[in-house]
């Protein structure tokens, strides 16, 4: 059996993943609609909002 560690260890860097926003298919209302509530969340620091909003429109264009 090993000796646990008597002492701090250095954290673990993680890379950034800063994927772009999803652009929204031009001449769709649904994918305008999900752009402009991305953009005002992000303009009132709702990040959870923001990344829903990412997330339905990466899906969305599957549907067109």
């Amino acid at each position: 059996m090993t000796e646990p560690t008597r002492y701090s260890t250095p954290p673990v860097e993680l890379p950034l993943c800063a994927d772009p926003d999803p652009v929204p298919v031009e001449g769709c209302a649904g994918c305008t609609e999900l752009a402009a509530v991305r953009d005002r969340a992000r303009a009132g620091g709702d990040m959870t909002t923001v990344s829903d909003c990412n997330v339905f429109l990466r899906r969305h264009p599957q549907d067109h």
